[in-house]
């Protein structure tokens, strides 16, 4: 049985549904900090041998960049599944009071 969420409900998956996106957003802005990094290592002639450096923080970007990606389709996808319970509580109310 479907049932009509009420607007809290609704606005509490939608504040859910944004954390989740912002979540998203600062790992890809610290993984585009990373590689911006990396980047001006490179650039910068003022270091000598800073291959292993920009290395590392390419490397450090590629991975917050997958794992934020990876976070963000798991939350998703439970909070999907998470949107089917919300409103039984009524329903369980009700049957236990009668």
């Amino acid at each position: 049985m479907k049932k009509d969420l009420i607007l809290r409900e609704k606005l509490a998956i939608q504040r859910t549904i944004m954390a989740n996106q912002t979540t998203f957003l600062s790992f890809l802005r610290t993984a585009m900090y990373f590689l911006i990094a990396a980047i001006t290592l490179k650039n910068v002639e003022i270091f000598e041998n800073t291959a292993a450096l920009e290395l590392t923080f390419y490397v450090i970007s590629c991975i917050l960049f997958l794992f934020g990606m990876i976070n963000f389709f798991i939350q998703r996808q439970i909070i999907r599944k998470s949107k089917i319970h919300i409103g039984d509580f009524k329903l369980e109310y009700e049957t236990e009071e009668k």
